[in-house]
């Protein structure tokens, strides 16, 4: 007879009656009377009690190692001794699904680097980057709850170039038949184009590629990218009011449905945040922070890693608020598109986002008009001949617009207290890493 399976978690409702659970061996106990078994599926763990009895169900328990797949069929019996869960199984038919090789290649006490090679036993064996993946999940399916609402259409561009897109990052050069291609470091340029095309609200979750030597606990060579794009904006305010309601529900979203076990695994509390979020303009963020003794020689045009700390810090303790906009960067750090003020043309019309200290988006308002656009592109000393596919889309009437990028992996980063990017994807690339 066929039992259907069950998961762990809900043993509790068939107590007395006999059950398949499927999952991994997780721990042995074999001692002279008694086999105990512990084991793990997605949703808990179990143990599997039996009695030496010298039949062929002693002889398979005595041959499982750790980690091998199994079906353990048996009745759920109420056992208050046991700590998990207070029941055990007692098994009927025990199948090995497949054996797993001894000894394992890590252990809990194997460092990240090497947990990463093994990547897929390590997520196995720890339920906490199993739930990471969970939240991520719920975080994009708020993300796009939002999107959708606001009447956002979602777009998929492309991730091979024919030209070197926007200078500041380096991009990754490869073979394209009899020439070089190029990967995305971003949809900027095509999210734009979709504007152009007349699409009022476009977002994308998709993979972006930096060719950044960075061996920081921040960057990766390839990561997950949540971009926007809003035309017939009134200004870079709109941009950010989008992306802060939209943070606000995929939070509140993540908190309703995993709050407590990310409280339990990480010892996080999710806080939703309110809006709107703290601005500050980058002069008067470089102001707080130079009075504090920060940059003392009073030469940094940029935010370093502890600069933006020491802001988010000060913004806290002043508003309580873990998020702050950064607004109006220097145009001497900002791309050629970035849009400038009039009265200003000094700065530029954008915003980085910081959460808990770490920038987790970079937006804009961006130059719409051809005529500007040539002219910042000059003096940024960009020729517009390998630019001329993205310039067209400017040439025929396309509308006030500005945007966001945003990664996903640190945001996860932030919101689970990880000490690495490394942890919040489930197979990283870096700079030395392109493996497994």
């Amino acid at each position: 007879m066929i039992h259907s399976r069950v998961h762990v978690s809900d043993l509790r409702e068939h107590i007395g009656r006999t059950v398949s659970v499927c999952g991994w061996v997780n721990t042995l106990r074999l001692q002279s009377t008694m086999q105990f078994v512990v084991v793990r599926d997605g949703t808990g763990m179990v143990q599997v009690t039996h009695r030496r009895d010298n039949g062929p169900l002693e002889a398979r328990l005595e041959s499982l190692t750790p980690e091998s797949a199994v079906r353990v069929t048996g009745r759920v019996v109420d056992a208050a001794q046991v700590k998990l869960g207070g029941l055990e199984i007692v098994p009927e038919a025990v199948e090995i699904l497949n054996p797993a090789a001894t000894p394992l290649p890590i252990d809990e006490h194997t460092g990240l680097e090497q947990r990463l090679d093994w990547r897929f036993l390590d997520v196995r064996r720890r339920p906490a980057t199993q739930l990471m993946f969970a939240v991520q999940t719920t975080l994009e399916q708020g993300m796009r709850e939002y999107a959708y609402a606001q009447g956002a259409t979602e777009m998929h561009t492309p991730k091979l170039m024919g030209t070197a897109s926007e200078s500041g990052a380096e991009v990754f050069k490869l073979g394209y038949f009899d020439r070089s291609a190029y990967l995305a470091q971003s949809p900027q340029f095509y999210k734009q184009m979709a504007i152009s095309a007349g699409i009022d609200k476009v977002f994308e979750i998709g993979p972006v590629f930096r060719a950044e030597p960075s061996f920081t606990s921040r960057h990766a060579t390839e990561f997950t990218g949540v971009d926007v794009e809003l035309a017939w904006i009134d200004g870079v305010e709109d941009v950010m009011a989008f992306e802060e309601r939209m943070l606000a529900h995929a939070i509140a979203k993540v908190a309703d449905a995993h709050g407590e076990a990310i409280a339990e695994r990480f010892g996080v509390e999710v806080t939703v945040p309110t809006t709107p979020f703290p601005r500050i303009t980058m002069a008067e963020a470089q102001k707080i922070l130079r009075e504090g003794g920060w940059d003392p020689e009073g030469i940094k045009e940029d935010l370093d890693p502890e600069g933006e700390r020491s802001i988010s810090a000060h913004i806290k303790e002043a508003t309580g608020h873990e998020f702050v906009f950064i607004t109006h960067y220097p145009v001497g750090i900002r791309p050629f598109y970035h849009m400038r003020p009039a009265d200003d043309p000094g700065v530029t019309l954008s915003f980085d986002l910081l959460w808990k200290g770490l920038e987790v988006t970079t937006g804009a308002q961006r130059e719409h008009r051809y005529d500007v656009l040539l002219k910042q592109a000059a003096e940024k000393g960009m020729s517009p001949e390998p630019l001329r596919d993205y310039l067209n889309a400017f040439r025929y009437g396309c509308p006030p617009h500005g945007g966001l990028g945003m990664g996903l992996g640190r945001v996860l980063m932030v919101m689970l207290g990880l000490d690495s990017i490394r942890e919040a994807s489930f197979l990283f690339r870096g700079p030395n890493r392109l493996t497994p």
